[in-house]
């Protein structure tokens, strides 16, 4: 059985390459599961249309090939740049200055991997982060550190915001002296 590449196109996006190329290089090479995620929580104007396109990808994958989706990963992702649409903007003693506006191209392709496992979340409970007490002097040392970070807060607190701003004032001068 040869090895199946689905490849998925989105053309004329309405933003620069140079942009758009931040966002695919964060996905490269990464399972899509993965990449669907770091899609979701980025925060970038590219990664909606790019997220967009992966899920049509997959759904692809998925319908017109018959492969497995939890075995996908971004073989190879290209973003070229599309024509430019030339707009004029009025300048000083009459002139015009050209702004170009500029488009992408992307490409998607997906390949079949190896088969994984899903990555597990650890999931910590308070009783094996916090210490146990297991005499009373244990107990006691517990109660001590509490108090410590206590006064530590409340010395904090009374430092004023005055004080804090007047140290940056010297530090961060415009002339030197």
């Amino acid at each position: 059985m040869s090895e199946q590449i689905v490849k998925v196109q989105l053309n004329y996006l309405r933003i620069a390459p140079r942009k758009v190329r931040l966002v695919a290089d964060l996905i490269r090479g990464k399972y899509v599961d993965e990449a669907q995620i770091q899609l979701s929580f980025l925060n970038k104007k590219a990664s909606l249309p790019l997220l967009k396109l992966l899920k049509s990808a997959i759904a692809a994958a998925s319908h017109d090939f018959k492969m497995k989706t939890n075995n996908l990963f971004i073989y190879k992702i290209t973003v070229d740049e599309g024509p430019k649409l030339k707009r004029w903007m009025p300048r000083a003693f009459g002139r015009a200055a050209e702004i170009q506006k500029k488009t992408s191209h992307i490409t998607l392709c997906l390949k079949e991997g190896k088969e994984r496992k899903r990555k597990r979340f650890i999931d910590y409970n308070i009783k094996k982060i916090m210490p146990t007490p297991e005499s009373k002097q244990d107990e006691l040392k517990i109660k001590e550190v509490g108090k410590q970070s206590n006064k530590f807060n409340n010395l904090i607190r009374k430092i004023s915001p005055k004080k804090i701003f007047s140290v940056g004032k010297k530090i961060f001068r415009r002339k030197s002296i």
